[in-house]
């Protein structure tokens, strides 16, 4: 509820103060949908470093805002919203949407007003080569995490290995690095299916599968989507194990999927929220144990790190930061460190992070390492 929240207030100091009294920063995200087990989770992360730097004083002086608005995962949704807080509420930066075809719908609004969006939460390649001027990304990429689960698979012996993606541009994307995953290891995928992000049929799709006999199926997709296609499988008897991107990352995953959960490999952009020896892991740990019912997760994390990039970029910007200023501050930023791992940008390098990672979920519904 931290976004209702935020926007109260936003309009109560709106009201009050004199203009520039914070520091607004837009976010437009699938708070309703597909995605929303996930995105209440990244923005609790994000929302959790955010009001710590705030009741500190925020920077200089001035507390950072952040404006939420829903897209419920719709792609023109996605782009309206942009266009409302970049035009209207006229916010320094954009801040951790979800969607790479979403994103994609934002680019030129991005590229007209020169605003930097921050920490997209989608790992596509797009948004990483070639470089976008006003996209810092913080998470690693798709493509990055598909080549290591594959080379996992192969590394223990799994030849037989299925694809399935939703047909849209995040599929292409992981499906690209999940085929020069493949290739690498010498293998070809046993069946390689699509289906429609808004309807996906399983009755289509399962008895592909269980048709090509595969050892392992790589699903890419939302999770709603992909909980769904796990639970078709296991009521068709199927027992084959299934591996999917850290875009599901989240215990709102876990909970979805129910009795199927256990045993589902999910690709990791962090490290685990246990890894203590890493001093924002354990940070955001100190911080969530005076949060009633915030239990951290892959996803919870991502927020936290990609807020840690956010106010880093804010304070270098300072003081009166501007949407410029911040875009020059981001491409200064070299080997920052958010606490255990760096993040450096460039005028030639916008990647941030390159940490990937698998999790398995076990039978206590958590994930391990």
């Amino acid at each position: 509820m931290h976004h209702f929240r935020c926007c109260c207030a936003l309009a109560l100091t709106l009201l009050c103060a004199a203009p520039r009294a914070q520091l607004l920063i837009g976010q437009t995200v699938g708070v309703t949908g597909a995605v929303a087990a996930t995105v209440k989770e990244s923005m609790a992360g994000a929302s959790l470093y955010i009001d710590s730097v705030n009741a500190r004083g925020g920077i200089q002086g001035q507390k950072i805002s952040l404006l939420t608005l829903d897209d419920k995962f719709d792609v023109k949704l996605a782009a309206e919203n942009a266009r409302v807080l970049i035009e209207e509420k006229k916010v320094l930066a954009l801040f951790m949407n979800r969607g790479t075809p979403h994103t994609q719908a934002m680019l030129p609004l991005l590229a007209k007003y020169d605003v930097a969006l921050i920490a997209p939460s989608t790992g596509a390649m797009l948004l990483h080569q070639p470089v976008i001027r006003q996209v810092f990304n913080v998470r690693s990429s798709y493509q990055r995490e598909a080549q290591k689960a594959v080379q996992h698979l192969a590394t223990v012996g799994i030849s037989r290995i299925a694809v399935v993606h939703v047909d849209d541009s995040f599929g292409l994307d992981g499906l690209a690095g999940t085929l020069t995953g493949l290739d690498k290891a010498g293998l070809k995928p046993v069946a390689l299916l699509k289906f429609d992000r808004d309807k996906p049929d399983y009755s289509l799709l399962v008895p592909e599968l269980l048709k090509a006999d595969a050892q392992t199926v790589v699903w890419i997709g939302s999770g709603t989507a992909v909980s769904n296609g796990v639970k078709a499988l296991r009521a068709a008897g199927s027992v084959v194990q299934v591996v999917t991107l850290s875009n599901n990352a989240s215990t709102g995953f876990i909970k979805s999927l129910g009795d199927a959960s256990r045993g589902v490999i999910i690709t990791q952009v962090l490290p685990s929220e246990r890894a203590y020896n890493y001093a924002f892991v354990k940070e955001a740990n100190d911080l969530a144990r005076g949060q009633k019912d915030l239990e951290l997760s892959p996803a919870v994390l991502e927020g936290f790190a990609s807020a840690k990039v956010l106010v880093e970029a804010l304070r270098r910007a300072s003081p009166r930061p501007t949407r410029e200023k911040i875009i020059a501050a981001l491409e200064g930023m070299n080997r920052f460190d958010i606490g255990g791992l760096e993040v450096s940008y460039s005028a030639t390098d916008h990647t941030g992070l390159d940490f990937a990672d698998l999790s398995i979920i076990g039978g206590d519904g958590k994930f391990k390492r």
